[in-house]
């Protein structure tokens, strides 16, 4: 046999590194690395943020609205409403949109609502995920369970209930409802959840309290910074599964 017969190809033996592996290996890099929701306008003392979203982890998608903090949470204008561009800096980094590897195993499409991480997942095709910050309900106000989103609504009408005008008097102006708009509670966007074909109550929605995010303030719903309900009211699928845990 030939010395050139005998020379052996390793490239034939070396093993295909999948893109699932590299996008595990990138995230294991980063972790080293109810209807009833109102607002509390106390803004309190926030140490500005300079870092950049992508300095996180490795972006995954180029897709300028999840990778670019400046287009996604510039200003908004949409019909008679307008809503202010979101001081990202001031926002926790993790907390800012941003694709990541999926952590949840649901199918694409399930909306993951994690309470103490304070993140809301959207499972996307391919192993990826767009995750966004969240602020969450005060203890006793918490709801989880696995449900679905029955409708979806463009600038909500915000009707507290019965129970909140009871602790809250002066919201009984709010009983017939507050008309939509930036100052809203339920913000440009609310998903309505139920389980079973019964409202439960809950809803994720829009705030214009940016500085609640990852914060447990509200009275039992999810709520998003505006920019991001509006991307994700755009994504979500009709009667998607919602779990919240």
């Amino acid at each position: 046999m030939s010395k050139r017969n005998q020379a052996v190809d390793h490239s034939l033996h070396t093993p295909a590194i999948s893109r699932r592996h590299l996008l595990l290996g990138a995230g294991s890099l980063a972790v080293l690395g109810v209807s009833g929701c109102s607002q509390t306008f106390e803004l309190p003392d926030m140490s500005v943020d300079t870092m950049s979203t992508g300095s996180i982890r490795p972006q995954i998608s180029v897709d300028k609205s999840v990778t670019v903090p400046d287009v996604m949470y510039a200003a908004v204008q949409e019909g008679p409403y307008s809503l202010p561009a979101i001081p990202y800096q001031k926002v926790p980094a993790q907390f800012r949109r941003q694709i990541v590897v999926d952590p949840t195993g649901e199918q694409p499409g399930t909306i993951v609502v994690r309470l103490q991480e304070r993140f809301l997942y959207l499972v996307q095709p391919g192993g990826d995920a767009i995750r966004y910050g969240v602020g969450i309900g005060k203890a006793g106000f918490l709801w989880s369970g696995r449900a679905n989103i029955q409708y979806k609504k463009e600038w909500p009408r915000w009707t507290p209930p019965r129970e909140m005008i009871q602790r809250k008097p002066e919201l009984v102006k709010f009983e017939n409802g507050m008309e939509p708009g930036p100052q809203n509670p339920l913000g440009a966007r609310a998903l309505y959840i139920y389980k079973d074909g019964v409202d439960t109550g809950y809803r994720i929605h829009g705030s214009p309290e940016w500085w609640s995010i990852g914060q447990s303030m509200s009275s039992g719903c999810v709520r998003l910074i505006n920019q991001d309900i509006i991307d994700l009211y755009s994504r979500v699928p009709g009667k998607a599964t919602v779990v919240v845990g």
